[in-house]
Parts: structure tokens; sequence; C-alpha cells
């Protein structure tokens, strides 16, 4: 507490005009002030001669002061003091005493006088990395508990703050300190899993095993680089860590996966307990273990087997074999520093720890989960902003200090307020214009025929918003807005066709916005800072997207940054988004969370390049295209600069002499009745046969000047076709993708999204590379910490040292979650939880609350409105069928539900802080089980809880009931209230789990999270006794009193099948045929559930023995029938077979064989001819050609042998001439 009273008794701040000072001007007041001393000193004092004509560098230290001032009496000192006007004179009234002797008026002069520590120099030289003697300092890092009594010795974020270094350094320590505490909860859990234990003789060993942590086999420092010019640190020191990853597959995986800059601890355990000993986890965690060290370092990479640091990229890591790993780390400079300090300084009467090197004894390295590990890089980015010059606009200076007017930033308050606005496609029709902004008189700029409705998009002028010349101060510039009529000129437009495709047609919003809405629309429209504050299920996204859409629009070279709190936010929001008419071109998503995207695209900044890349070959293929069908020869589809040379010399003087020759014989027509417009556009439009692929006939229009329109489009859509090759331009020339993903992420891209965590983390580098943006949108602002809030104000540098962002807008609710801060002390007392969101709205900011909501039924609504002001529904929701009708199978469509103990037990705690209630977890499920038995789908329940240990024990409970039963399956989510804000699903079953405290939900926020997540159905499970009074909770609970406590059912009623109406009070109409079953407790409700399930599994047993005995009958009908047609078939065949043998019969009979007659004998005597055998089948077939066949197939079967001989003698001439020989030797 002391030293924060110094610090802030020598602030650097003018005390009179509040004005902060550099370290220049606090150096020039302390020369002055020496410099008054001496011209004291010299003046009054000659034995002080020495120490007047001193410079100043020789006597501003504590030493030399004491020097000088050590020999003089009280009386010297005295008169010194009161001629500096330190100590007065004499005693006047009211003033009676003072203290004056000379101890007290030496330590005056000397601390006035002193040389001051420089709060930027002590800053950079602080180590980021925690201590051992930092993390379990109950002084500076307090235990969890926290009863609200009493002081700390800690920093505080207020309303209000001295200058923007005090705002950050505040934050800096804070955010430190609840790292720190999160840092101490990780080593604690990880060594302690590990059993570190003394052997026999003397050695460490370990009995356990962590997922977080490994022993080290060895650790050397390899590096130590000489310090940078005016610094006494090393510029870097590097070292090895060597471990066995004797570990599951998976759990190798995750440590060689660690990434550059990734954070790790190296931590010296000395147990002194021997092996076997068990650890209290109620006694002091480090005399336990026996923990001395601990140090910080920073991942570079995982060592090859050559000793090389193996880089991350596209690259595929090489595989390392053996259990053998070797990391590369660097350690802290600042803390190296501090360490080689205090071991060379150390005195042989220290103790051992202080003689002994810190970094020969680790035996532990540590790592963390990746989500909670980027403390290191928030403060590097703190501190690196308080190094430089921080400039926010000026419009918005003095708000987030917490001073002048909380409105002053209003976008009414603003000079350069925009009095005409277009708003694209925000209203539907001009009705939605008329009753969105009551109060004002609505007045169509366009005249229209009555009972004709003019269409958007509409462009408006509010009269009652002075013009650009206005007045020359405030109060005539109020003077003049009083003066002024409320009255809005609304005048329609039409956006210009882009082409003749149905995929030119831009998308169109289709969402009636309410008056609130529309407010919140405009205001995000306009400069200057818009807070707008949505309760559950307003539609704050939809609000963020339509300002973004119109932003867009509007302001076509302005750059918007979207940030918000988590990944699923971001993607929720960055989804909406692309359903937009944005060109995709300028979309750009950043961090890891683009994965999750439910979309084949990939929005990253790779994906973008990859995007722009793939996309440039097509349009030059359409280049290629619209070259050919102009006749243009040469290659000027090759680069986009060749593409821009053939737009600008081929196609534009194509288009202008199409435009002077159509213009001027449309100025020789005369108003004939025959207008020949579609010939004369087929004729000598010059791009007619490049449009051959759109609808034909391209020129449709009734009229000239529609089909004017349609040329105008179809030109227009060539023009953006070489517009965006000449943006694509520069991809041609940059070689590099990251040189490529540098100029997307700075030139090209127009909406940039991250998480601002992301932002913090990457600030250094997106104000390297020249990172531009005009406005930013802030989601889920609310759970954001101030100082990430703050940062991504300042991730650019300055123009001519003015901030260009113009709007700043954020939209959330401080009725729900805040951060998440696990200290109770900073969240409590140092009030760290506060939002800059919500300190803007306690300070007075004014804000838009949206009042329509359209997620929950109205009786449920009623759970959680009465924490807003003005929270009604919108429409459907009472007129909408699924908010009509009753939950099927339940007797109301919200209720508490008591439950009691069982076997005597309630809460449980398996391990500190880890709650759990195992009634209300098998009932829940039982509840669920019901559910899915009565058909409602498993994606639409969601479990929710209010401690991480009742969603480990659900899981585990629906793993064994559930998991693998395909009548059950698991719901949509199991999780806990806090993960789940932002999140929405038809029916609710939450958990209250405490049965002997509150508990945190005694947090009205963290109520209103759980009670509006709901759209349909809201089952809550908990001890009505302990939660019904509590002072926090009784609005909601009194509503719940009113419902029986004992969960009622409809057993009959199956899930869409029923048209059971919703009444007010909670029950369904037309209840009277239906029997209500009333559970008692959870072994009832079990036990029913598993009857219920019987029945079906019965009923499903008997209609499979149906469908069994069915499908038996058909098989034997079907094997029957395949039977008959069988025999059918082989009766024809037969039938067919003796038909065919009646005829060959009947052939048989009328055949009369033809006699061979000899006509050689006939005509003379017979000649002696010797018979000589021929060889092959052909003297075979020719003998028995002389005897008939006896049947047809026979002789056919003959006759086809004969024809095969025949072919084969043609085939082969040789084989006859041995039979030529032998008919010669014949004859002779």
């Amino acid at each position: 507490m002391l030293d924060m009273l110094k610090f802030y008794a020598r602030f650097e701040i003018n005390d009179e005009t509040g004005d902060p000072l550099t370290d220049h001007d606090m150096t020039q007041l302390h020369y002055a002030k020496i410099k008054s001393l001496q011209k004291a000193a010299f003046a009054k004092f000659p034995n002080l001669r020495l120490f007047a004509l001193s410079n100043v560098a020789n006597v501003d230290t504590r030493e030399s002061l004491e020097k000088h001032f050590g020999a003089l009496d009280c009386d010297s000192l005295r008169e010194i003091a009161c001629y500096l006007n330190l100590v007065p004179e004499k005693l006047e009234p009211p003033f009676e005493w003072h203290r004056a002797d000379e101890t007290f008026l030496r330590e005056l002069l000397i601390s006035r006088h002193e040389r001051r520590v420089s709060q930027l120099e002590s800053l950079n030289e602080m180590p980021l990395y925690p201590t051992e003697d930092i993390i379990w300092n109950e002084n500076v890092v307090p235990t969890e508990f926290y009863s609200g009594e009493g002081c700390l010795a800690l920093p505080k974020l207020n309303l209000q703050f001295l200058t923007l270094h005090d705002y950050l350094l505040r934050n800096f320590n804070l955010f430190r300190l609840e790292s720190t505490y999160e840092i101490r909860q990780d080593i604690e859990d990880a060594v302690s899993r590990m059993l570190p234990w003394k052997s026999e003789e003397g050695d460490v060993v370990f009995g356990g095993w962590a997922r977080m942590a490994l022993p080290i086999q060895s650790f050397a420092v390899v590096e130590v680089s000489k310090p940078h010019i005016g610094e006494k640190k090393p510029s870097r020191v590097r070292a090895d860590v060597s471990v066995t990853l004797n570990v599951r597959k998976e759990v190798q995986e995750e440590w060689e996966n660690l990434r550059k800059h990734d954070v790790c601890f190296l931590v010296t355990v000395r147990p002194t307990q021997p092996i076997g000993t068990k650890y209290d986890y109620r006694e002091h965690f480090v005399p336990q273990v026996g923990l001395v060290h601990v140090r910080g370092c920073e991942i570079e990479g995982m060592l090859d087997a050559n000793g090389r640091v193996i880089e991350e990229g596209i690259e595929q890591r090489p595989q390392l074999t053996g259990e053998q790993r070797t990391f590369r780390v660097w350690l802290d400079s600042n803390q190296y520093r501090l360490d080689m300090d205090a071991t060379l300084h150390a005195t042989p009467g220290d103790d051992d720890d202080g003689r002994e090197d810190v970094y020969e004894g680790f035996n532990i390295i540590m790592r963390r989960k990746p989500k909670e590990n980027n403390f290191k890089a928030v403060l590097e980015t703190i501190r690196h902003l308080m190094n430089t010059e921080c400039v926010v606009p000026p419009w918005l200076h003095d708000i987030l200090l917490g001073y002048g007017d909380p409105g002053a930033a209003h976008y009414s308050r603003m000079p350069d307020q925009a009095r005409v606005l277009d708003f694209n496609d925000t209203f539907l029709d001009f009705e939605h214009v008329s009753n969105s902004f009551p109060g004002y008189e609505i007045v169509s700029a366009a005249e229209r025929p009555p009972g004709l409705n003019l269409l958007p998009p509409f462009r408006l002028t509010f009269e009652n918003v002075p013009k650009g010349d206005g007045a020359d101060s405030e109060e005539e510039g109020a003077e003049q807005r009083e003066e002024l009529s409320k009255r809005i000129l609304v005048e329609p437009y039409r956006i210009p066709c882009r082409g003749p495709y149905k995929y030119n047609e831009p998308k169109k919003n289709v969402i009636r916005f309410t008056p609130t809405q529309i407010e919140a629309i405009r205001a995000g429209m306009q400069p200057g800072l818009t807070l707008v504050v949505g309760p559950p299920g307003t539609g704050k996204t939809d609000v963020a997207v339509q300002i973004i859409s119109n932003l867009y629009h509007n302001h076509p070279q302005q750059r918007t940054l979207i940030v918000t709190h988590s990944n699923q936010a971001l993607n929720q929001l960055f989804e909406k988004i692309m359903a937009l008419d944005i060109d995709e071109r300028h979309l750009l998503r950043l961090g890891h969370g683009e994965e999750s995207l439910e979309t084949e695209k990939d929005y990253s900044r790779y994906g973008r390049v990859n995007y722009v890349l793939s996309k440039r070959i097509d349009l030059l293929g359409q280049v290629q295209r619209l070259q050919e069908s102009l006749g243009v020869s040469g290659d000027v589809a090759y680069t986009c600069e060749t593409a821009g040379h053939f737009y600008l010399y081929h196609v534009v003087a194509r288009w202008e002499k199409f435009l002077s020759e159509f213009e001027r014989d449309d100025e020789g027509q005369t108003g004939g009745s025959d207008d020949p417009a579609r010939e004369q556009f087929e004729a000598q439009f010059p791009f007619a046969r490049f449009f051959r692929d759109a609808p034909q006939p391209l020129f449709g229009g009734a009229t000239y000047a529609e089909n004017m329109d349609i040329a105008r489009s179809c030109f227009r859509y060539v023009s953006h076709m070489f517009a965006e090759l000449e943006e694509f331009r520069a991809f041609e020339l940059l070689r590099s993708g990251l040189d490529r993903s540098k100029y997307l992420l700075v030139k090209e891209a127009k909406i940039i999204a991250m998480t601002c965590t992301h932002a913090a983390l990457k600030r250094k580098e997106l104000v390297t590379m020249g990172f531009k943006y005009d406005n930013i949108l802030m989601e889920e602002a609310a759970q954001i910490l101030e100082i990430e809030t703050f940062i991504p104000l300042l991730l650019q540098n300055p123009m001519d040292g003015y901030n260009r962002l113009k709007r700043w807008i954020m939209i959330g609710d401080h009725h729900q979650l805040p951060p998440v801060i696990k200290n109770m002390a900073f969240q409590k007392y140092s009030n760290m939880e506060q939002s800059l969101f919500t300190r803007l709205v306690r300070l007075g900011v004014p804000t838009i609350d949206l009042d329509g909501q359209g997620r929950a039924r109205s009786s449920i609504c009623e759970l959680y409105k009465w924490r807003y002001s003005r929270l009604g529904d919108l429409e459907h929701v009472h007129r909408w069928p699924e908010y009509c009708r009753a939950n099927a199978g339940f007797a109301h469509e919200y209720q508490l539900i008591n439950v009691e103990d069982f076997n005597g037990v309630g809460e449980s705690e398996p391990n500190p802080y880890f709650y759990q209630n195992l009634a209300e977890a098998e009932y829940v499920v039982a509840v669920f089980m019901y559910m899915r038995l009565l058909g409602y789908p498993a994606e639409k329940i969601s479990i929710l809880t209010t401690y991480n240990g009742q969603k480990h024990l659900i899981r585990d409970v629906i793993e064994s009931r559930c998991a693998n039963n395909p009548m059950f399956g698991k719901p949509h989510k199991v999780t806990t209230v806090d993960k789940y804000q932002g999140q929405q699903n038809d029916y609710i079953l939450l958990s209250l789990v405490r049965t002997k405290t509150i508990g945190h939900i005694r947090d009205v926020r963290r109520l209103v999270v759980a009670m509006s997540r709901a759209r349909l159905g809201l089952y809550i499970f908990g001890r009505v006794a302990l939660f019904k009074n509590c002072v926090e909770l009784r609005p909601a609970f009194r509503l719940l009193m009113h419902r029986p406590l004992e969960l009622q059912l409809h057993p009959e009623e199956k899930y869409g099948g029923g048209e059971r109406q919703l009444q007010d009070g909670g029950s369904g109409a037309g209840e009277e045929g239906l029997s209500t079953r009333t559970v008692k407790d959870m072994t009832q409700m079990a036990q029913f559930v598993y009857q219920m399930y019987m029945q079906q599994v019965n009923v499903i047993r008997e209609e499979m023995e149906k469908m069994k005995s069915l499908f038996e009958k058909q098989r034997q009908e079907q094997q029957q029938e395949k039977m008959e047609e069988q025999i059918k078939i082989a009766d024809a065949e037969a039938e067919e077979a003796e038909k065919q043998r009646q005829v060959e019969a009947a052939a048989k009979k009328d055949f009369a064989p033809t006699p061979i007659r000899n006509e050689i004998a006939d005509l003379g005597e017979p000649m002696d001819v010797a018979e000589k055998p021929r060889r092959g089948k052909k003297r075979v077939a020719a003998e028995e050609a002389v005897v008939p066949p006896p049947a047809t197939q026979e002789g056919e079967k003959d006759g086809e042998e004969e024809k095969a001989e025949e072919k084969t003698e043609e085939e082969d001439p040789k084989a006859d001439e041995p039979e030529v020989e032998e008919k010669e030797q014949a004859e002779d």
C-alpha cells in the first residue's frame, strides 16, 4: 500500500491542469527542483557550496543527498525547508502543529529532490513471467476466497482514470496478476498429479503422471546474446529442454504440436516426503512438494535429429524416432539478468538458495491450454502501447477516461453528422419506413399514384439535422436543431442492374426491423460512439449485420473491423454477413476459428489469397472469351495488365462507338408505331456474342429505354470484370504467399473479423504492416475485458497525429454475464470484471435499448424480463403455431422441479470446487430419455448446469444410459450456463446442483442467461427450499413457485402429433381427455421411463415379430410363385421341344433322296481307276455325302464341316500339292 501511495504521489500528471506529463517533462521538473535547492544552498549555506556548484547528475541520487545533508543540524534543515516553502515558518490557524524534527526534515528534502525512477523504465525492465515469489505471495495474489472486507494492495478499475498511461498501467498490473493466479492453479494441478517424492538416495522420483507436465531429462542454456545499445538485459537467451515422451499417443502428439511462441513453465521441486506419501489439497502446496523455483519460457520449436529447429510451414514435419525430444526455448531476458545478478552478488553468508544457479535444477516442464495461454502476448501489447504515443480520437478521449459530457460522442452531437442516409435494403416497403420513425412526419420525395406503394431501397433525408455549414457553437447548433422540423424525406431509387445473369441480382434483407432496431442501425451508420443494449433474443446480431452492410455500400472506400469475445459469436456473425449483398473478395476472417465456419469456402488469409488467384484465372478466361467474340487477335488474357490494355483500347472504344451511333440513330427516329429496338440492339450491340450464355433473348425489353438499360447492365458487368482484374493485378506482382496475404489484409479486404484476443496478440504485427480501418463494430462487448476492448482502437498508426477512426459501435448486454475473472479478489475488489461497455453505461453514455424479443414464449420471457425496463414480444411470438402449441407430454411449458437427496446425499465435492449432484443428474437424463421416447429430436434439447463437475457427471450418465442406444442418443449440448451464453435451443433442461449454499447462481446476470436460453420449454431441477428464499433470485422464483413443484406429464401425447393449445395459465387447452401424471421424485421418474421404454421395446418387438412373420409369409409366397413360374417355363420349353421334334419328324418323312448316277459310264465304257485314299476329312465327307443323312440336323452339321474344310484348303493351298502329284502318276 505504501508503494502505491508513493507511486501515485509522484504520478506523471500536472496537478493543476490534469494533463499527462512525458518523461522529458518530468525530467525538466526534477531539474528545476534541484536548481532551486542549489540556489538556496549557494545563497544561504556556505558549507553546501560543493553541492551548489555540482552538476545535477552528481547530486540527485539518494546517496549523494544523504552525504551532503547528513551533516546539517535541525535548524539548518528547517531553514532550507522554509526557504523552499516546504514547511511554514510559523504556525497559523487552523494549523496547530506540524512535524519539524531533524529526521523528518532530512527525509523531506531528500525524497523531494532525489531522482525518480521512470515508470516506463521500470515497466520495461519488469519480467513478464511470474516467479515463485509472486505466484504464492498472498499479499500480491490473494487466494480464491475473498470476503469483501478489508483493503488490499491492489489497483482498481473505477469509472475514471488520471491519464491513458494510468489506465493502461492498472490494466497491465491486474491482467498480469489474474494470469498469475491461473498459472498457480495450473502448476498446483499438474505437479500434484506427478506426485514428486524423495527417494532413499535423495533423488527426485515421480509416482504419477500429468497430461500437461513432463519430467525434464536435461536442461542447458545454449545462447546468451549481447545486450542492445542502451540496455542492460541480454538481447536473447535460449535454452534446450530434453524430455522423454513415454505417454499415450494423443498426449505425445499434443507435446509435439507445441507451436512457436507457446508459453511453458520450468519448475524445480525438491520434495522432502518419502515415496508413497499422499498429498492433502487442503494444506499449503509449496512445502508439500518442495517447490523451489518457477520460470517461464517461450517455445521456439522442436529440434530434429540434426539439432536444427523444425520450422512451421506447409511442409510435412519430419518423423522422429524414439521417445526422446528436445525443445528449443526462449527465456525471459529481464528475469535471466536478475537471476544472474542475484547469483553473482550473493555472499558466502547467504543461504544456499541465494547462491545457487536457478537454471541448473529444473526437473519439470509444464504447458498450458492454448486458449488460456496468451497472457504474455497481451502483456507485451500493453507494454508496447505504453511505450508509444496512444492517439485516440478526440471525441472519444475524455469519455474513455471518464470525464466530460458522457453524451459528447453521440451522433447527434458530432459535427459531421450525416443529413442524408442511404438505408439500402433495410426497409421492406414504404409502410415499414412510416412505422420505424414514430414522432416524425414521413414525406415521399417522389410523386406516386394513389394506392401505389413505393418500393425499396430508400434514401432518407432527416430535415431536423442541420446542413454542413451549420452553427459555430454547440448552443447555436442545438437552437438550430430545435427550429428545424422533425420530418423525413423518403426518396426511392433503383439500384443499377449489374448484368444479365440471374446471380447478378443483389441479395436483399427480409427482416422487418423494429423502430428501436432502426434507430440502432441509423446510429451505427452515423459517426461517433454507438452503444446498443440488446436483451436476449432481440436481434443484436441482425442489427450488427445490417449496420455492416449499410456501411459497406454507403462508404465503399472505408474498412470495417469486427471484434467479438468468442470464435463462436464471430462465426455466427460472419455466417450472416456472407448471406448479404457483399462481394466475398472483400471479406476476411483472422484467427484460428474460421475452421468452424459452416461453409466450404475458406475465409482465412491464405484461403482468400487462393480465392483471388482462382478468381483471377476465371476472369482471364472470360476475357479470352470476350476477345474471341470481338474478333481481336493476340494474347490479351495473359495477365491482368494485358487485360487492362485490351479493355481500354478495344472494349471501351467499341462501347463508346455503340453509344454514339445508337444515340444518333435514336435522335433521327420518329415516333412510329413499329419500334425496331430489338433488331437494332442485336445488330449493333458489340458484346452480343459474349452474352450468348445469358438468358435469351438478351434484349427482351418492350421499349427502347428498357433495352438500353439492358445494354448498360451488360457493359456494367464487363466493366466490373476488368475492375476486379485491376484489383488482382498486385497478386501477379507479389510472388510469395506471405506478401500476398499482407496485401490482402492491408489493401483488398473491406470487412475484417477477429476476436479481441487475436487483436491483442497480433497488434504489433498489424501496426507494422500498416493495417488501416475506419469503423469498429464489437459484438458481445459486455463480455470483453476492459483492456481487450481498448486495444482494438489502436491497431493502426495515427495519420498526421490523429486517429482515423470514425465510428465505434458496441453491442452487448451488461445484464448478462461479464468477463470471466477466476480470482474473487480481482473480480470484486479490483472490479476487473467490469467491461468497458458496462463502465460507459454506468458513466451515463446514451444507449439504444432494443425492446422486442422474438426468441422465447411470452411466459418464459416473464422469468427474466423484469431485469429490463421495457422488454416486449414481437408479433410472431403470439402468432406462430410453434409458440401457441403446448409442449407434447408436459403439462407446463416451464416448471421448477424440486429434487431431494438421493440416498441421503445432495451436492458432493469430489475435488475442490468440483460440485456434483447425482440425483439431479439422473433426473435430468431421465427427462431427456422421456422426451426422446415421445419423439422429440435430440438436436432440439440442450442440458445446462451451473458447475463443471455436474456437466461431467451428466455426460457420464448419458454415456452409460443413452449414447449407444439409438432410441435416445445424445442431446445437442451438455455444457455450463456460462459457456452457453449467446446460444439458444427449443428445450432446455437446467440443473442448479447446489443444496447447501446458493453458489454463484446468486449473480442475477447468470440467472438471466440461464432463463433466457430456451425458446419453447424450460425445466429447472433444484432444491426449492434453498433457492426460493434468495433475495436476488426472488422475482424469477416467485413466478416459478406458482407452478407445481413436482413434474407433471401427459405420457399419452406424442411430439408433433397433438394440437393442444397453450393457455395463459401455462397449461394446455383441451386437457380434459388427457391424464396427468405427477412424478414425485427422481426414482419414480427413472422407473416410469424404464417402463415406458420397455413398453416401446415390447411394441417394437411385437411389430418385429409381425414383420418377421409377414416377411416369412411373403418370402414363402414369392418362393411358391417362383416355383410355379419355373414349372410354367419348363412346361413351355417341353412343349416347344415337342413341337420342334414334330416338325423335324415331318421334315424327315417328306424327304426323298436323290440317287447318284455315273454319267460317264452312261456315255461310254467304264474306266478302271485305282482308288487311292485321300487325306483329311474332305474324303470322308465326300464318302458320307453319298449316303443320305439320317436327320436334318446332322446334314446341317456335315455341311458346316465341309465349309470349314473348304475354307482351310483355301487358306493353305500347299495342302493339295501331294494329291496333284498322285493324280498325275495315276494318269501316267
